[in-house]
């Protein structure tokens, strides 16, 4: 590991395995295992009387064996983990020739909890799964610090997939057997199987698509945004250094919050899934991305000012439009961004959250500086607003943005 990377506390490449300060003696360090200490019972006298069990409430199973649900939820883990949990967490790093403070610091990336030496917590397979990360390393094509920050993105995104898909697969459960939620989630374990294969198949589909979007936005299209943002601009901006241009919008849900104290669980779940489905329908179909919802806000990215505008526009009268869904504040501005951990970055990202705070129910706000990268666009009215003055920015002057001609964006 290179010595001036002082921050890191591992070597993936590293073969070697050292001890971690304070662990007790494992297998092969020459250490005898302490002999337990318990004092012999005494045995029973001529005179005592047989002590009767105590009475319990429910029998318990007898000793050796399993109920069925409970040997429905072996077999479904030793499907999803290759095999039966045999190795401890000290052998599987040793059998990927990592030290185990490297390994930890991996599966900390990963998402998994914190085992203890005695725990026989592990499969064959993930101790192939670490060594495919580490040879990666060991191998010249990821530094130490790419691989654990790939790591964690894979741990992060799956986990808020699987979550996502069980609360599906038990909410499709309870509208369509009518049974309790409780005992929805108790069934999937034995429903699940039949559905690993296709989902496991739908996962790989996916990602190599996205993979290859992602490629061509952030790599190979990149320069053309770039060069289309120098337009109107001096050089001196806040956001000149960063390395990508897009138009970044929020969309916020006017009077979520007092809504959601009105509703029961159930139609919040409703009210929460429908203005999702409904933004990301239209933000992928106006060929932008979706960065993440947080609660009644959206926030979204598109790689030009025009399919920006279409996006913004059409999420504002989709949810005018709406029977269900309340009004949405809407702001867009065309900028550069610095894009990391799934997420972005920058003064543009901030600048369009405030202008959504400033935008009335049902309307779209840009800034001055994306307005005159629409001007020229018959698509598109501009309106222009009492300058505003906005903490972080001073004195800026809203543009509204409005429907021109042509169509906007149609959704199928």
């Amino acid at each position: 590991m290179n010595a001036e990377n002082v921050h890191q506390d591992i070597d993936l490449g590293a073969r070697e395995l050292p001890r971690e300060p304070g662990d007790g003696p494992v297998a092969g360090d020459g250490a005898e295992p302490a002999a337990a200490h318990t004092e012999p019972a005494a045995p029973p006298t001529a005179d005592a009387e047989p002590a009767e069990p105590e009475p319990t409430e429910r029998a318990a199973p007898p000793t050796g064996t399993m109920s069925a649900d409970r040997l429905a939820a072996k077999a479904l883990e030793a499907r999803l983990l290759g095999g039966e949990r045999r190795l401890r967490r000290r052998e599987v790093a040793a059998g990927a020739g990592l030290s185990l403070l490297s390994a930890r610091k991996l599966w900390r990336a990963l998402g998994f909890p914190n085992l203890g030496d005695e725990d026989v917590a592990f499969t064959e397979r993930d101790q192939s799964a670490l060594s495919t990360i580490v040879d990666l390393v060991r191998d010249g094509k990821l530094t130490e610090e790419a691989a654990i920050s790939i790591t964690r993105a894979i741990g992060q995104m799956t986990d808020r997939m699987v979550v996502w898909q069980i609360e599906a697969l038990v909410e499709d459960m309870v509208q369509k057997q009518g049974v309790p939620d409780a005992v929805a989630r108790k069934q999937l374990v034995t429903e699940l199987p039949n559905l690993i294969d296709a989902l496991e198949e739908m996962l790989v589909y996916s990602w190599r698509r996205q993979l290859n979007a992602g490629v061509q936005r952030l790599a190979v299209r990149a320069e053309a945004g770039l060069q289309s943002s120098e337009e109107g601009r001096e050089g001196d901006e806040d956001d000149a250094p960063l390395p990508l241009a897009r138009a970044v919008g929020f969309a916020d849900l006017v009077s979520y919050t007092s809504l959601s104290r009105r509703m029961n669980e159930k139609t919040l779940a409703q009210l929460v899934q429908r203005f999702e489905n409904k933004c990301a329908e239209i933000i992928s179909v106006g060929g932008g991305r979706l960065v993440k919802t947080v609660g009644d806000e959206v926030l979204y990215i598109a790689e030009t000012p025009a399919a920006g505008a279409e996006i913004s526009l059409a999420l504002s009268r989709a949810f005018t439009e709406d029977e269900i869904l309340p009004q949405a504040r809407v702001a867009m501005v065309w900028g550069r961004i610095l894009s990391r951990l799934g997420d972005i970055y920058g003064p543009t990202v901030n600048l369009a959250a405030r202008l959504t705070a400033l935008a009335d129910p049902g309307t779209v706000l840009v800034d001055s500086m994306t307005a005159a990268a629409l001007e020229q666009d018959e698509r598109f009215v501009l309106v222009p607003r009492p300058a505003e003055d906005v903490r972080g920015f001073g004195e800026i002057h809203p543009v509204q943005l409005q429907p021109g001609s042509g169509r906007g964006l149609i959704l199928d």
